[in-house]
């Protein structure tokens, strides 16, 4: 099917689950961590954790608008794109455009690290750290810990500026990207590939068996 003003499939449902379960897992994340609700703290981080294992396995293994190599694009695609914001004019990117695309890897870089600074990460009396803080010494930990709460901060930030984006988007740009984001279907002239379930599988018990290993310490 071809012309912009198609409804076409965008974004499969693993992405989109995947986005809205870690915006509520982060959201739950910070809440467990100022009501001091450690244990649970814990648990949402090694969700997250199995998230992002997941999304940087389908950036590889998954449909055409997840896949990195799809919207991964270098600087002169960039500031190309950058520059055709002035217009209100344009057809919609059918996924990840240049521009968006490196806010993923960057947010995805973001609560990575975070994630794995909180796993090595202690408190200041030494009672409750993460699974992986017997590696390192309690003043590691601590350095771990302070990196966590800094990389959130930095996270906010990203999302700001992605709620943002979609806010621009929506009244410059005359685009919706939430739609797509729930529905998975929006305008665009080329639609997303299927989804193949062998590969979703696999995906699925790499990214649990990842987080289960690391809640364990590796100690099994």
């Amino acid at each position: 099917m071809t012309g912009i003003a198609a409804r076409v499939a965008i974004w499969d449902l693993p992405i989109r689950l995947f986005h809205w379960l870690l915006v509520g897992l982060m959201a739950f994340s910070w809440w467990s961590g100022e009501e001091h609700e450690l244990e649970l703290h814990r648990t949402s981080g090694y969700f997250i954790l199995a998230l992002i294992v997941f999304r940087i396995f389908w950036g590889f293994a998954g449909t055409r608008t997840a896949r990195f190599s799809t919207f991964v694009k270098g600087p002169a695609s960039v500031a190309a794109y950058t520059r055709s914001l002035a217009s209100r004019s344009g057809k919609p990117a059918g996924g990840h455009n240049p521009l968006g695309g490196w806010s993923v890897i960057a947010m995805l870089l973001a609560i990575g690290l975070m994630v794995a600074a909180g796993l090595f990460a202690v408190d200041v009396d030494g009672w409750e750290s993460g699974p992986l803080a017997d590696y390192i010494s309690f003043d590691q930990g601590r350095a771990a810990a302070d990196i966590h709460e800094v990389l959130f901060k930095i996270i906010l930030a990203l999302v700001a500026l992605h709620v943002a984006a979609i806010a621009f988007y929506r009244i410059w740009k005359r685009q919706n990207l939430i739609g797509p984001m729930i529905l998975g279907k929006g305008k665009s002239d080329i639609a997303n590939s299927r989804v193949v379930i062998w590969k979703l599988l696999i995906g699925m018990l790499i990214a649990a068996a990842t987080a289960y290993a690391v809640s364990t310490g590796f100690r099994f």
